[in-house]
């Protein structure tokens, strides 16, 4: 099993920037990839980056040019750099770690941290 504890959030105006943090801790040898997700206020939980174990990444096209996703595996930490940030940007943000074991893959969550764009 995974732990993940974010931190970083907070109220930013718009244009500004926030760097997310994800602290991973367990079974981290057996997490193949990671992500940041957020939900909106009254919306769906989505998918905003991820980044697999080679570092790969992937952005949601909303966020492309803006956010960039890193990990520090030394530190098993896993970060999200948001610049540019938009009122619609507006959402708690949770970090995301699939872990393979036996054949199987699992999601663990993070408690999400909330991110407030003001315009």
């Amino acid at each position: 099993q995974v732990q993940l504890v974010e931190s970083g959030g907070g109220l930013v105006q718009a244009g500004g920037s926030l760097r997310l943090s994800c602290a991973a801790s367990g079974s981290v040898s057996s997490i193949v990839s990671m992500g940041w997700y957020r939900e909106p206020p009254g919306k769906y939980r989505d998918l905003v980056a991820s980044i697999t174990s080679g570092g790969r990444t992937n952005y949601a096209d909303s966020v492309k040019g803006r956010f960039t996703i890193s990990r520090d595996n030394a530190k098993n930490t896993m970060y999200l750099q948001m610049n540019s940030l938009k009122p619609e940007d507006t959402a708690v943000y949770y970090c995301n770690a699939k872990d393979r074991q036996n054949l199987m893959t699992f999601d663990n969550w993070g408690q999400g941290t909330q991110v407030t764009v003001s315009s």
